[in-house]
C-alpha cells in the first residue's frame, strides 16, 4: 500500500516538473517570436517575417540555409524597394558598386570611388564628360571665370586676306582661385567668335626670279634691250665694213 501511494507520488511529481518545463520552453519561444515580429503581420519562428504591414517592405536575409524576414521602412545600402500587390519587397542592386539604386540595374549612388554616369558606376568617366565630385557630368558646371582675352586676327581658311568676309574669336578661361581647388572639375574654356571684315587684296611681293633678277616683267624687258643693241651693233660693223 505504501510503495503504491509513493509511486503515485512520483509520478504526480514528475507530470508537474514535465509540465512546467513545457510551460517555460513556450513563454521563452514566445518571447523570441514576438522581438522578431514587433513589426510583421504574419511571423514564422524559423523564418521571422512572413508578410509586413502594407507600407513597409519585406527584406530577407540569408542564415544558413534559410532566409530571415524582416519588415523595414526603407531598404539597406545595396537594395531598392519594389512595391507588389500583395507584399513589398527589398531587392538587390544587381551591381556591387551601387549604393542606392532605383532598380535592379539603375544605380542612383555609388560606393566611394566610382562615379555615377546614367545608371552605372564607373571608375573613370567617359571621354566627353566631366568629373564633378560623385558624378560624370555631360556639361561641365559653369566655374568662377577670369577676363576675356583679346580678339584673335580675322582669319578664313587659314588666310588673313584674299577674303571680304573672317572670323575672329576669344576665350574666357576659369579663375585662378577656382583652378586651386582640388574639387574643381577641368572644363574647357569658354569662347566666342564673331564676324570680321578682311582686307580682299593681299599686299603683293617682289619676287626676284631664279637668275637673281628683279622680276620677269623686268627681265624680259632688260634681254630684249640687249638683243636690239646686239642687233644695231652687228649691222653697224657690217655697213662699216661695206
Amino acid at each position: 500500500m505504501h510503495l503504491r501511494l509513493f509511486a503515485f507520488g512520483m509520478t504526480l511529481l514528475c507530470e508537474v516538473i514535465r509540465m512546467g518545463s513545457g510551460v517555460t520552453q513556450k513563454r521563452s519561444a514566445h518571447r523570441e517570436t514576438s522581438e522578431d515580429c514587433q513589426s510583421c503581420l504574419e511571423c514564422s519562428r524559423d523564418n521571422g517575417c512572413v508578410r509586413c504591414p502594407e507600407r513597409l517592405f519585406l527584406f530577407l536575409q540569408r542564415k544558413g540555409m534559410s532566409h530571415h524576414g524582416t519588415c523595414l521602412h526603407s531598404c539597406p545600402t545595396g537594395h531598392f524597394g519594389q512595391r507588389g500587390r500583395d507584399v513589398n519587397r527589398c531587392m538587390k542592386c544587381r551591381s556591387l558598386d551601387c549604393e542606392l539604386c532605383f532598380s535592379r540595374d539603375f544605380c542612383t549612388k555609388c560606393k566611394p570611388g566610382f562615379k555615377l554616369h546614367k545608371g552605372k558606376c564607373l571608375i573613370h568617366c567617359p571621354e566627353g564628360t566631366f568629373a564633378h565630385q560623385t558624378d560624370c557630368l555631360e556639361v561641365c558646371p559653369l566655374p568662377p571665370l577670369g577676363e576675356w582675352s583679346e580678339w584673335s586676327v580675322c582669319v578664313r581658311d587659314g588666310a588673313t586676306c584674299g577674303f571680304r568676309w573672317g572670323k575672329q574669336t576669344r576665350v574666357r578661361e576659369s579663375s585662378q582661385s577656382w583652378k586651386a581647388t582640388e574639387k574643381a572639375p577641368v572644363c574647357p574654356p569658354q569662347s566666342e567668335t564673331q564676324r570680321c571684315r578682311m582686307k580682299k587684296k593681299c599686299p603683293t611681293e617682289r619676287r626676284p626670279n631664279k637668275k637673281g633678277g628683279l622680276g620677269r616683267k623686268r627681265e624680259r624687258k632688260r634681254l630684249r634691250l640687249l638683243a636690239s643693241l646686239s642687233a644695231n651693233a652687228t649691222t653697224d660693223s657690217i655697213s662699216g665694213g661695206a
